[in-house]
């Protein structure tokens, strides 16, 4: 009886979800970003408002848009679900095809509203659980050459080369694999090299990004829930960065109250390390904020007591005014619901000169927000390592225009030899490259 009250109250909620979103957004997000962006009062819903495009697909000859001065081409198509790009030193591109590992448990039936609704735009496909090897011969045109590199991979995101071994994060532990310049396949046994957070899985992916020497890993390990609706117990080692030390695979929590980082990164000046962070929803168009930021070693960053600073969760029990007092406000706002997923320090490249000395964010876009944010890979100008202005958009187009399709969305980003940006497109599988629109 339960399920036939259950299925009744989807169909009927589905109707208003689809027909009409309530709580329009008040601001743009670039209206959102920088420093000190508005936060408008928090609101309450009984089912969050949502807004999901439709899958379409990329149309025969069709492409996002580029900005002014800019020029766009497809290098690889037919992939499984590419997520993330890692450049190696030989200039072959890696690709990372993965989704989430498998149906997430659900404790809600606003959860499992959500889910179906989101997965009409294509978003949920099945992912490769494998890696590319994507391969450019001279001043070839067209698509790159194309090898399946590692196979049987168990919901991969993160990759770093250090010296002659591939690290991979898969979502519950980092396997590595000896690496051979110019190999095309690698057959050698997976190794486990150490455990990360799996139980649940509600943020699966797992970034990553070695330092500078090559002595540690660093891993973002999203949180479980929203806003601990699962639980405290299900968020330890959640919600944080986590440091890996190379050469004993132990590891502990670098920093921690960052909702879901999925793009950790280097910059390039001070040696830093910067993530993009995915923060909550259900309270608003407009709330919260995504953002960019350095991340500093011990610090809290608000999740799940508050968000950006001290700006207060009263959906969380019990209160913590203590960790409150101690949250960082992140270093730049990049817009509420964007869903920044990829993550690229530039100094030069092969795009015009503003694009030159900054951070290029790949936004997967909204399901909770309209008119929709995201979709779309922005670039943030830094000035003394730190950022500045506004994201300037420089790939759109990824849905139509009256938000009722989606083509594409934008997730990990590299740059290749040649200085060109590459965007990993999940829901288009395929591989862009951006360059200036003439030498």
């Amino acid at each position: 009886m339960h399920k036939i009250v259950l299925r009744r109250a989807l169909v009927l909620v589905f109707g208003v979800i689809l027909g009409g979103c309530s709580g329009k957004a008040s601001y743009q997000p670039a209206q959102q970003s920088g420093d000190a962006p508005p936060l408008p009062a928090a609101r309450n819903f009984l089912v969050p408002p949502m807004q999901v495009p439709r899958y379409a697909g990329w149309k025969q000859g069709q492409t996002p848009k580029v900005a002014p001065g800019l020029r766009i081409e497809k290098i690889a198509s037919g992939l499984l679900h590419p997520r993330q790009l890692y450049t190696l030193p030989n200039g072959d591109i890696l690709v990372v095809e993965s989704n989430g590992p498998g149906a997430e448990p659900v404790t809600t039936p606003k959860q499992l509203i959500a889910n179906k609704v989101k997965n009409l735009s294509g978003k949920g496909a099945k992912g490769g659980n494998r890696i590319t090897l994507l391969r450019h011969h001279g001043n070839a045109g067209g698509e790159w050459e194309k090898h399946v590199f590692i196979e049987h991979l168990h919901s991969p995101f993160g990759v770093a080369l250090i010296g002659d071994t591939l690290y991979v994060a898969n979502t519950d532990a980092i396997v590595k694999f000896p690496y051979v310049t110019g190999e095309t396949r690698i057959t050698a046994p997976r190794v486990e090299f150490t455990d990360l957070p799996a139980t649940i899985n509600h943020h699966w992916t797992k970034a990553m990004v070695a330092s500078p020497d090559g002595s540690k890993l660093y891993v973002g390990v999203g949180s479980n829930s929203n806003i601990t609706e699962n639980g405290l117990d299900q968020e330890y080692r959640r919600a944080a960065v986590l440091e890996v030390d190379v050469a004993s695979a132990g590891s502990r929590i670098y920093a921690s109250g960052l909702r879901n980082p999925t793009g950790l990164q280097i910059e390039p000046h001070a040696g830093k390390l910067w993530a993009i962070v995915n923060e909550r929803d259900e309270i608003g168009a407009d709330l919260v904020p995504d953002y960019l930021t350095s991340v500093r070693e011990g610090g809290f960053y608000g999740w799940p007591y508050s968000y950006f600073g001290q700006h207060v969760d009263n959906r969380v029990m019990p209160q913590r005014p203590d960790l409150v007092a101690k949250a960082i406000k992140p270093d730049y706002a990049l817009g509420s619901h964007v869903a920044a997923l990829g993550l690229l320090f530039s100094d030069t490249n092969a795009l015009p000169q503003q694009y030159q000395h900054g951070a290029f964010v790949g936004e997967h876009g909204s399901w909770d927000r309209s008119p929709l944010s995201g979709y779309a890979v922005v670039h943030v100008a830094f000035v003394d390592g730190k950022p500045t202005g506004v994201p300037e958009p420089l790939v759109t187009g990824f849905h139509s225009d009256d938000e009722s399709q989606l083509y594409g969305a934008p997730v990990g980003l590299a740059q290749d030899k040649d200085g060109a940006l590459l965007i990993a497109d999940d829901v288009g599988d395929a591989i862009w490259r951006v360059t200036a629109a003439s030498p």
